[in-house]
């Protein structure tokens, strides 16, 4: 398929051949969703932790004789059931994780484009040089070009004048193309790709 390519100013660059196989596929929500799981799970923490009755600080001293006291038997002030008492069964540092596999990841990106390219919400443009590396500069870009919560994907190595003069602008994200995901493609309202980014893209998801 093709598409037209802007320039920053959004002038016209010229046009693009995408390839069918990565932008122009039918997108499946059931793949997307597995994939952004996958991502938000790896990204979780998973540091939660509460004390268990071996680690509620107690004198261990049984707190009451055995028998005639007509309640039930006690030895310890740590248990579950008393105030202050270690927990039972509660979260423990752990890795929330799990594996899927890499054509499922690689599959997961094709779809996400191609989502992106089936809303209408996916622009070329043809290179992120700018003469002025400043943020209003970059400002005045995204703004003539009617952009609001986008992300820009540049090639291997991202224009380091536009990712410096970006960087404090509020819903603006740069990207490399090998760090371009599912979760950051689909939370924004626009995608912005650049030739170099496209061509990396291409190549990659080959």
């Amino acid at each position: 398929m093709k598409l037209d390519v802007i320039k920053l100013d959004a002038g016209k660059a010229g046009d693009i051949e995408l390839s069918d196989d990565i932008f122009g596929l039918e997108p499946r929500a059931d793949l997307l969703h597995r994939v952004v799981r996958w991502q938000r799970a790896k990204a979780q923490q998973g540091t939660h932790s509460v004390l268990g009755k071996s680690d509620v600080s107690y004198s261990t001293k049984k707190i009451y004789r055995q028998k005639g006291t007509g309640g039930a038997r006690h030895g310890s002030r740590k248990a579950p059931i008393f105030r202050s008492g270690g927990v039972y069964k509660g979260p423990t540092p752990r890795s929330h994780a799990f594996d899927l596999p890499k054509k499922v990841r690689a599959l997961g990106l094709k779809h996400a484009l191609s989502a992106k390219v089936a809303a209408g919400e996916l622009v070329i443009v043809d290179s992120l040089n700018i003469t002025d590396a400043k943020t209003a500069a970059v400002a005045k870009a995204v703004k003539e070009n009617g952009w609001k919560r986008v992300l820009i994907i540049d090639g291997a190595d991202v224009n380091e004048n536009f990712a410096r003069a970006a960087r404090n602008l509020e819903g603006v994200d740069v990207l490399p193309s090998i760090g371009a995901n599912v979760y950051d493609i689909l939370r924004r309202d626009t995608l912005v790709i650049t030739r170099a980014g496209v061509e990396a893209l291409e190549a990659r998801l080959k």
